[in-house]
């Protein structure tokens, strides 16, 4: 009974035990590997902006098996991400769709701008 009450103020404990495990295997990576991993996770953390637990968790989780399968076979860094490593990652957050903090703001502007044209004040 506890758990569900933690669980409806923080969330899912188990997609942050899932977070958590994935975490680590990202710190387990070979020097390069950990090293550009963390940049990335670091990145996906400020500006993913992805809210959906079962979305994040399943994007953390596909992260760190690319991370892990690059450093079992070998290959380079950046043969992983290419030239512009900004365009990599955005691309491989934009692969995942889920509820982002944005889309109450964009629903926020549209309901205002909705209300200006109206004349109702909010």
């Amino acid at each position: 009974m506890a758990a569900k009450w933690i669980e409806t103020l923080t969330g899912s404990l188990e997609q942050k035990k899932q977070y958590k495990a994935d975490r680590a295997r990202l710190e387990a990576l070979p020097a390069p590997y950990r090293d550009a991993a963390g940049a990335f996770h670091r990145y996906l953390l400020v500006a993913g902006g992805v809210t959906d637990g079962d979305t994040l968790t399943t994007m953390f989780t596909d992260f760190a098996d690319l991370w892990e399968r690059a450093a079992l076979d070998g290959t380079p860094v950046r043969d992983v991400v290419g030239d512009d490593p900004v365009e990599f990652i955005e691309s491989f957050a934009a692969a995942y769709s889920g509820k982002r903090w944005i889309d109450k703001e964009r629903a926020r502007l549209i309901a205002a701008i909705e209300n200006a044209e109206r004349g109702d004040p909010q």
